[in-house]
């Protein structure tokens, strides 16, 4: 049921490394468990890799903090989460510097998101030995895979070394699909 509360927003958080192989296990139920630990009401997961849109009090700061400490407390171990609102989340997929690839590949262009601005001198350095094409915006990485993501000899550790900051990214039909599911929620 969508949340008509102005005090209230929807938030779209994003797991790092989760589910990848057999380390990191994080299931949908666990996420929204934690989801509900953290204060957030009306938690939905995606896809099973570590996406969820809830609600929260409009202007919490520490969604991602109380997601993952309850994550942490629930499975053991460290998982990095990152929040965005609904609106923020809109704003990123708006700012789409890739229309072309958007339409025609749109699983191969991701967006990495990072809990601070990316370093746009350090990405523009990785860019120079590879064929994927990069655009920071606002403090987001843009990456479109022109050759697809399994071919590419781009490394989450590459990319983090060149923005400064770890990230977490997300293939443009998953965010589409989640900035949905926010504005379903608000």
């Amino acid at each position: 049921m969508p949340s008509s509360d102005p005090a209230r927003t929807a938030y779209v958080v994003l797991l790092r490394g989760v589910n990848l192989g057999r380390s990191r296990r994080v299931s949908s139920a666990d996420l929204r468990e934690a989801a509900a630990a953290a204060g957030l009401a009306d938690p939905r997961t995606y896809a099973n890799s570590g996406n969820l849109v809830a609600t929260g009090a409009r202007g919490d700061d520490a969604v991602a903090d109380r997601v993952a400490a309850a994550l942490a407390a629930h499975l053991g171990g460290d998982v990095r989460a990152l929040a965005l609102t609904a609106d923020r989340a809109a704003e990123v997929l708006d700012a789409d510097p890739f229309p072309d690839a958007t339409a025609d590949h749109p699983s191969q262009v991701l967006v990495h998101l990072a809990p601070a601005p990316v370093d746009a001198e350090g990405v523009a350095r990785l860019a120079e030995g590879h064929p994927e094409r990069f655009v920071v915006a606002d403090g987001v990485l843009y990456v479109d895979y022109v050759d697809g993501i399994g071919r590419s000899r781009l490394t989450s550790a590459a990319i983090d070394r060149a923005t400064g900051t770890w990230t977490t990214g997300r293939n443009w039909n998953t965010l589409t699909r989640l900035v949905a599911m926010a504005r379903e929620a608000t």
